[in-house]
Protein backbone atom coordinates (compact mmCIF):
# COMPACT_ATOMS: atom_id res chain seq x y z
CA UNK A 1 0.00 0.00 0.00
CA UNK A 2 2.82 2.50 1.11
CA UNK A 3 4.45 1.99 -2.32
CA UNK A 4 2.01 2.41 -4.12
CA UNK A 5 0.52 5.03 -2.50
CA UNK A 6 -2.93 3.33 -1.74
CA UNK A 7 -5.09 4.09 0.95
CA UNK A 8 -6.62 2.13 3.27
CA UNK A 9 -10.30 3.43 1.91
CA UNK A 10 -9.19 3.17 -1.50
CA UNK A 11 -8.28 -0.59 -0.87
CA UNK A 12 -11.48 -1.33 1.13
CA UNK A 13 -13.22 0.19 -1.79
CA UNK A 14 -11.22 -2.57 -4.35
CA UNK A 15 -12.32 -5.27 -2.26
CA UNK A 16 -15.84 -4.39 -2.10
CA UNK A 17 -16.59 -3.16 1.25
CA UNK A 18 -18.18 0.06 1.84
CA UNK A 19 -16.38 1.00 4.64
CA UNK A 20 -12.64 0.60 5.65
CA UNK A 21 -12.80 -0.30 9.63
CA UNK A 22 -12.39 -3.97 8.83
CA UNK A 23 -9.51 -3.63 6.70
CA UNK A 24 -8.17 -1.42 9.36
CA UNK A 25 -8.39 -4.56 11.65
CA UNK A 26 -6.99 -7.21 9.68
CA UNK A 27 -4.02 -4.68 8.80
CA UNK A 28 -3.61 -4.27 12.52
CA UNK A 29 -3.76 -7.97 13.16
CA UNK A 30 -7.21 -7.73 15.35
CA UNK A 31 -8.42 -10.51 12.75
CA UNK A 32 -7.38 -13.31 11.59
CA UNK A 33 -9.85 -14.75 8.63
CA UNK A 34 -10.88 -13.10 5.31
CA UNK A 35 -13.42 -14.34 2.84
CA UNK A 36 -11.11 -15.36 -0.64
CA UNK A 37 -13.48 -12.74 -3.04
CA UNK A 38 -12.24 -9.94 -1.21
CA UNK A 39 -8.73 -11.42 -0.68
CA UNK A 40 -8.53 -12.20 -4.89
CA UNK A 41 -9.64 -8.17 -5.10
CA UNK A 42 -7.04 -6.88 -2.88
CA UNK A 43 -4.85 -8.67 -4.77
CA UNK A 44 -5.51 -8.35 -7.82
CA UNK A 45 -5.58 -4.31 -7.05
CA UNK A 46 -2.06 -4.32 -5.75
CA UNK A 47 -1.18 -6.38 -8.88
CA UNK A 48 0.39 -9.24 -6.55
CA UNK A 49 0.04 -12.81 -5.96
CA UNK A 50 -2.66 -13.45 -3.05
CA UNK A 51 -0.58 -16.05 -1.13
CA UNK A 52 1.90 -12.82 -1.15
CA UNK A 53 -0.18 -10.82 0.82
CA UNK A 54 -2.00 -13.52 2.85
CA UNK A 55 -1.86 -17.17 4.47
CA UNK A 56 -3.95 -19.21 2.48
CA UNK A 57 -5.59 -21.62 4.79
CA UNK A 58 -8.54 -24.66 3.30
CA UNK A 59 -10.85 -25.71 6.05
CA UNK A 60 -10.76 -29.15 6.35
CA UNK A 61 -14.77 -29.14 7.39
CA UNK A 62 -16.59 -25.96 5.87
CA UNK A 63 -20.14 -27.08 6.85
CA UNK A 64 -19.01 -26.36 10.65
CA UNK A 65 -18.77 -22.86 9.66
CA UNK A 66 -21.89 -22.92 8.20
CA UNK A 67 -23.55 -24.79 11.07
CA UNK A 68 -22.22 -22.27 13.58
CA UNK A 69 -23.43 -19.37 11.64
CA UNK A 70 -27.07 -20.54 12.14
CA UNK A 71 -26.39 -21.03 15.84
CA UNK A 72 -25.48 -17.43 15.99
CA UNK A 73 -28.06 -16.17 13.93
CA UNK A 74 -31.10 -18.07 15.93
Amino acid sequence: MVIQDVSQRELARAAGWKAHSYLGRLLKGDVKTLEPEPALRIASYLQVAVDDLFLVRVDSNPGRHAQERKKQVA
